[in-house]
């Protein structure tokens, strides 16, 4: 019988390889210490790559590693070295769109549809995105982003 696919941990990095946000759905590394080095051991074998427009694929301790990088930030997707990889890039694609999308409202730089945003009316959370003001969008995707990690 066949098992689920399992992703060992999710890791958003920034561009000297700091933690962002990370999650660790494996025990593979028990202690803090053991997922700051898998992390430094993973931002190291990929730093001189350029997976900016399609995600590569790496082998590191046993595990497969699924990445792709935008601007300063460093998208990291592990699974088991029996893991499909097509499945650990679809996990990698859904966070590294939803990331994007987050942080096109925070990118904004008309200062009169910011203004306009700020100042036009208060819309409740379910409003999407694009229809929110920026301290609600903001609020949101923390809400959403915090959500995901914890589950």
């Amino acid at each position: 019988m066949e098992s689920c696919p399992k992703v060992k941990n999710i890791l958003l990095l920034d561009s000297e390889g700091k933690r962002i946000a990370v999650k660790y759905y494996s025990d593979d590394w028990p202690t803090n210490s053991a997922r700051e080095t898998f992390e430094k051991a993973v931002f190291t074998k990929t730093q001189k790559t350029n997976a900016r427009t399609e995600a590569e694929i790496t082998m590191l301790e046993s595990n497969i590693v699924v990445y792709k990088f935008m601007q300063d930030l460093h998208f990291f997707v592990t699974g088991g070295e029996d893991e499909n990889e097509v499945i650990l890039a679809n996990v990698l694609q859904g966070f590294f769109d939803a990331v994007g999308l987050l942080l096109r409202i925070v990118l904004e730089t008309d200062a009169n549809l910011i203004a306009g945003k700020v100042a036009t009316h208060s819309l409740d959370s379910g409003a999407p995105l694009s229809e929110q003001t920026i301290s609600q969008a903001l609020a949101t995707a923390r809400e959403h982003l915090t959500r995901s990690l914890l589950k």
